[in-house]
């Protein structure tokens, strides 16, 4: 038998006890409350006895705060800000502004448009999102784009003339303790993993047809042709004005 050793040290952190809280209840039909708060001796015993005072219930109010955690957390990224990032505001309401380059994607359509789901070519797109919200345009170039780069339409369905997202029965979860990474990352999956059914009170938005540019896109594997694209009369800087 090998001799015994002492491995607290590899135990990780150790914590003593401080103090405690002890919760008193009536057998009144108001069921009165009363709170208790022990300090703790180096033994851990509990000692000096007292009522939770305003100070210290305000500190154990923001220790359990977990809300208020959150709302720190959110749109924080988890290194230095992403490239692709353009404008951020990380306030409990805020919003991020995004580019994607040119990739291909899985595309899904409903059956009444005679489109076959799969793989295409789409061209660069600039998100702007907040929790409940996504507008999402066009780009001509992959390039990283600037304030005055104009935009254009985004050529899908389910997306309005001025950029707005029809999301119909897709449930948007956006934690409220979402990183910057999370945060576009849950909303291109929201988006490319909908199915498109129909174009927003008539826009088309695209030079020609849409549904015969999407057929032929996912029969060929061709590159996304940007003469298609047509021209939303928008900057970037627009969006964060």
């Amino acid at each position: 038998m090998e001799a015994r050793k002492n491995i607290t040290g590899s135990l990780g952190t150790l914590y003593h006890p401080k103090s405690a809280l002890v919760f008193y209840q009536s057998n009144k039909r108001e069921n009165d409350t009363y709170v208790e708060h022990f300090d703790m001796d180096k033994n851990g015993n509990p000692v000096n006895a007292h009522p939770l005072s305003v100070r210290e219930a305000q500190r154990l109010s923001k220790v359990l705060d977990t809300q208020e955690e959150s709302r720190r957390a959110f749109l924080k990224p988890g290194g230095l800000l992403p490239l692709q990032v353009l404008h951020l505001d990380p306030s409990e309401n805020g919003s991020v502004l995004w580019y994607t380059k040119p990739t291909k994607k899985n595309l899904y359509f409903i059956d009444g448009l005679g489109i076959p789901g799969g793989k295409a070519n789409i061209p660069s797109l600039l998100w702007f999102a907040t929790k409940q919200h996504l507008k999402l345009f066009a780009l001509a170039s992959g390039r990283r784009p600037k304030a005055n780069t104009l935009l254009y339409h985004a050529p899908f369905f389910n997306i309005s003339s001025d950029g707005n997202v029809c999301m119909g029965t897709v449930d948007i979860n956006i934690l409220s303790s979402a990183s910057l990474e999370e945060f576009t990352a849950a909303w291109e999956d929201c988006f490319f993993n909908s199915y498109f059914s129909h174009l927003m009170h008539g826009h088309n938005p695209v030079r020609g047809n849409c549904v015969n540019l999407w057929k032929k896109l996912m029969e060929t594997g061709e590159e996304f042709p940007k003469e298609v694209l047509k021209k939303n009369r928008m900057t970037v800087n627009d969006l964060i004005r």
